[in-house]
């Protein structure tokens, strides 16, 4: 029955991993190789990427397939709850206990704990979460003996954690512990030739029943092709669920998707001269430019719209956040919609 269950959900998750490009197939080429084992395994990449869509990959086609998959934000994980959300309590433990609870740990026992934004968890955390690996045992607030943690442990980061371990704000010991295996997912930037296979299986995946498939056009192909993609294959994903909405069973044009950032029309075969070689200051302003308006952008997904959160992240006032908002014209309603970060 268990290798039934795999073989349905490997073929139901592999589905979802598109691409060709040689720099994506290189980054999962040993997904099933680490999914035989029960490694902890670290997997970064810049937001809506596919972090939570790999993590559960390597789960499904593992032989803890059968058992549950068990997400979480480390960034949602306050200490004063720390130990009562990762391990549990028994009844009496506190005040309001009035009965038993598993943790997340017990939720996701013989399965996988998937730990988003490992990089959020504060130090005594990190202290807790470092002894169920060492140990692979834990104890629920209230309890008098341990428990085994049967679970495997798949964390995933935005963030360069080895700059963090030199910083000094992530324990190293913990850094070695998760990073037995790791993945790196490239952004979409990086893999623009797999932008067809992603718009295909977009328009698959959210074509109402009753409709036919709709057809995209040469331009909007094209503007797709160009476009940056800050928010990565997240971005893309809504930007094809607008297209098969806003064009109401017409072919999809540029119009219908909404893109935040069009690339610039630039003459085909346009050659640099003295003359018209822009200034080093003009470059360099340009390049800030790009760098602040990508930044902003995937910092107000990251916060669906909420400047306060994005700001404390980014360690600015929120009136300064404010005014590089206005300044590029990111409205902080437009994020509101924007689905809670974890992975693709």
């Amino acid at each position: 029955m268990e290798q039934a269950i795999q073989r349905i959900c490997k073929a139901y998750v592999l589905e979802k991993l598109v691409g060709e490009s040689p720099i994506f197939v290189h980054a999962i080429a040993q997904l099933h190789i680490v999914a035989q084992c029960d490694a902890a395994v670290i997997i970064s990449g810049q937001t809506g990427t596919g972090k939570e869509l790999v993590a559960r990959a390597i789960h499904y086609i593992s032989r803890r397939a059968a058992y549950p998959f068990v997400p979480i934000n480390c960034g949602a994980l306050p200490d004063t709850l720390l130990e009562d959300e990762l391990f549990g309590h028994e009844r009496g433990a506190f005040t309001d206990a009035h009965a038993r609870r598993p943790g997340l740990i017990a939720q996701a026992e013989k399965g996988t704990l998937f730990l988003d934004e490992i990089d959020a968890l504060s130090m005594k955390a990190q202290v807790a979460l470092l002894r169920v690996l060492q140990d692979k045992r834990y104890r629920a607030v209230g309890a008098k003996v341990e428990q085994q943690a049967d679970v495997r442990i798949v964390a995933a980061t935005n963030t360069a954690l080895e700059q963090l371990v030199r910083a000094g704000t992530f324990r190293s010991d913990l850094y070695y512990r998760l990073g037995i295996f790791s993945f790196n997912l490239p952004s979409l930037r990086e893999r623009k030739e797999d932008v067809p296979l992603l718009v295909r299986h977009f328009l698959q995946k959210h074509t109402p029943p009753e409709q036919t498939i709709p057809q995209i056009t040469p331009q909007a192909l094209d503007a797709l092709l160009a476009y940056d993609w800050p928010g990565n294959v997240r971005e893309l994903e809504n930007a094809i669920i607008r297209g098969v909405y806003l064009s109401q069973g017409s072919p999809i044009d540029a119009s219908h998707l909404g893109l935040r950032f069009p690339a610039e029309p630039r003459t085909p075969d346009a050659e640099l001269t003295e003359a018209n070689w822009p200034l080093f200051k003009i470059k360099k302003q340009e390049v800030i430019e790009a760098f602040e308006r990508d930044y902003l952008t995937r910092l107000m997904q990251k916060y669906q719209g909420n400047v306060s959160q994005a700001a404390r992240s980014a360690g600015k006032e929120r009136r300064d956040l404010g005014k590089l908002l206005k300044k590029y014209h990111l409205d902080p309603r437009y994020f509101h919609s924007f689905p809670p970060t974890s992975s693709q």
